[in-house]
């Protein structure tokens, strides 16, 4: 199936339409570069530590359903990532098609539709990174992916497909209940992610079960035994990063990208 998601790698056309010098964690840049379909335009968010010497590790984020029904990306979900920029690790926060102010398309719901949306995803992601190794501030070899629910339940797809991404971590993911064309089935794609890969599920989550769509997604996975885990907490669906999440979250980092170099 990787036909259906490869694309021409041509000029980026990248551009930074602002910046941000005002938090005091970190410096934001809205950064535009070219989608590998339509003639369109990636949006992304790149926030870059105060407190780390670049080049910088950077991790990829993906957003829960949230992103599909907002309008702006005034409303993007800081809360989740600004742990992993306190960390000292650059982030990327691609806006992907049909999300926030690319929410322009009504959907169809259909299983074809879905099929196609999940393409262009995935060519979002690979442009974002493809974008990352154009900056000389970006440790190209230590990129990581974060995906939060919907995020996570995709993740297997578009860490498989890409390949350049040195750890995982998959919070509120599984295997999909519903049944998906195959070409885009996480289950076909799961035995082809080889890098490290952290799982963090609730025991109370009634979308993504443990038995049924966490435990079986990681017995798929082909990282090796040594090189996957699973954190079960006692909270429901996607919860926010608490202490224990944070603490694992890092730690996974720490182990497969390796130390920061702080200020």
């Amino acid at each position: 199936y990787r036909s259906f998601y490869s694309y021409d790698h041509t000029d980026l056309k990248a551009t930074v339409e602002a910046v941000d010098d005002t938090p005091p964690d970190w410096r934001r840049e809205k950064v535009t570069f070219g989608a590998a379909y339509d003639n369109q335009r990636v949006v992304a968010y790149l926030f870059l530590p105060r407190n780390s010497i670049p080049p910088y590790q950077t991790v990829v984020y993906y957003p829960c359903a949230a992103g599909l029904a907002s309008t702006s990306s005034d409303d993007l979900e800081l809360m989740v990532v600004e742990f992993l920029i306190r960390s000292g690790r650059a982030v990327l926060y691609p806006v992907y098609y049909g999300m926030y102010e690319r929410n322009s398309e009504p959907s169809a719901g259909g299983p074809a539709f879905v099929r196609d949306r999940v393409i262009r995803w995935a060519k979002d992601f690979g442009r974002s990174v493809d974008y990352l190794e154009t900056r000389p501030d970006i440790d190209r070899d230590r990129l990581a992916f974060y995906g939060l629910s919907l995020g996570a339940v995709e993740g297997p797809v578009l860490t498989a497909i890409d390949g350049r991404m040195k750890a995982i971590i998959l919070h509120g993911g599984g295997l999909p209940q519903y049944r998906r064309l195959a070409e885009v089935d996480p289950i076909h794609f799961a035995p082809l992610v080889r890098a490290p890969v952290l799982m963090i599920g609730g025991r109370l989550d009634s979308i993504q079960r443990v038995e049924t769509c966490q435990k079986p997604l990681l017995r798929f996975l082909g990282a090796p035994g040594k090189d996957k885990r699973i954190l079960i907490v006692d909270r429901g669906h996607s919860v926010y990063p608490t202490p224990p999440v944070i603490n694992e979250s890092l730690a996974w980092l720490g182990r497969y990208l390796g130390p920061v170099k702080t200020r």
